[in-house]
């Protein structure tokens, strides 16, 4: 986890003023891990949030108090809090009004200088690329989060309304999602998810970065078939087709045809997401979404182990 610079760009051109919750520490049993965050601001019936770190009275009191609360405050999750967990976690609140004081990389705050240790703790962290979320005394240190997984999402029906709703709070992913019509989009769109409207949807596949994602699950099983063949023909680092087997094979055969070989086909995944959860557009979500987690933790590990 980390800073979401982007979230909070957001927040603040929407409400201008914004507080920040993070787990700065946690110890024992507690229902997020350091770093989990929210943004809270005021509205004319109390306050209103995005984000969580971790529910129940906890966090309640912590949204509720966020504008007067202590920067630094240490709470045992027991009796007091209606919570049961036993470990106790200490949050680290800060209120915006711009974003004059968060760098691009790392988010390091604190009272008076920076103690000399934090400074040689960082410089080794950058070194090894593993910088995490971490109290330091009263200094908290925060990688700032970049959205750098350009996840293209092709149909706007039931399922891919599903799909961007459940994947869309994810930081790293940047969604672009693409449909014929505007009217087959909801009213109102997740921050951070762009759209795009083209009468030809296959003709924006150029655009695509070759280190994109793609889940394909357009209206028309035409339409499908010439987005699978534009994505052999341009790259990618996933592409994931929806539907069922018997799709599948027809389209390996006509994509045969088209030119592309077995082992181009193959990597197209199809089915998407877990089949057995069911065809419920939030039940392939779920599925979908567990992919794509998936997805990025095997290529942080990978990182970890090669870097």
């Amino acid at each position: 986890m980390s800073f979401d610079r982007d979230a909070l760009s957001a927040a603040l051109a929407k409400h201008h003023r914004v507080a920040r919750v993070v787990v700065a520490e946690a110890q024992g049993s507690v229902p997020r891990d350091v770093g989990a965050s929210m943004l809270v601001w005021q509205t004319e019936d109390g306050f209103a949030q995005s984000g969580t770190i971790g529910g129940g009275t906890l966090e309640y009191e912590a949204a509720k108090h966020a504008f007067c609360a202590p920067r630094l405050q240490r709470l045992p999750l027991g009796p007091a809090m209606g919570q049961c967990c036993g470990g106790a976690v200490t949050l680290l609140t800060e209120v915006f009004e711009n974003l004059l004081a968060v760098p691009e990389d790392v988010f390091a705050r604190g009272p008076g200088d920076m103690p000399f240790s934090l400074k040689k703790a960082l410089a080794k962290a950058r070194a090894q690329g593993v910088l995490k979320p971490q109290l330091h005394g009263d200094w908290m240190v925060e990688p700032i989060t970049h959205a750098t997984r350009p996840l293209w999402i092709w149909g706007a029906g039931h399922v891919g309304r599903a799909i961007v709703a459940t994947l869309a709070p994810l930081p790293d992913l940047a969604i672009t999602w693409i449909d014929t019509d505007a009217k087959r989009f909801p009213d109102v769109i997740s921050e951070g998810v762009t759209q795009l409207v083209a009468a030809h949807p296959e003709s924006l596949m150029s655009y695509a970065p070759p280190e994109a994602e793609h889940l394909i699950l357009t209206y028309s099983h035409a339409l499908d078939l010439e987005l699978c063949h534009r994505v052999l023909g341009h790259g990618f680092a996933f592409a994931g087709l929806i539907g069922s087997h018997t799709k599948w094979a027809r389209f390996r055969n006509r994509l045969r045809d088209l030119g592309h070989t077995r082992a181009q086909i193959a990597r197209i995944c199809c089915p998407i997401g877990q089949p057995d959860l069911g065809k419920h557009p939030q039940a392939i979500a779920v599925g979908v979404a567990a992919q794509v987690i998936s997805r990025r933790e095997i290529t942080e590990s990978y990182g970890e182990r090669t870097g």
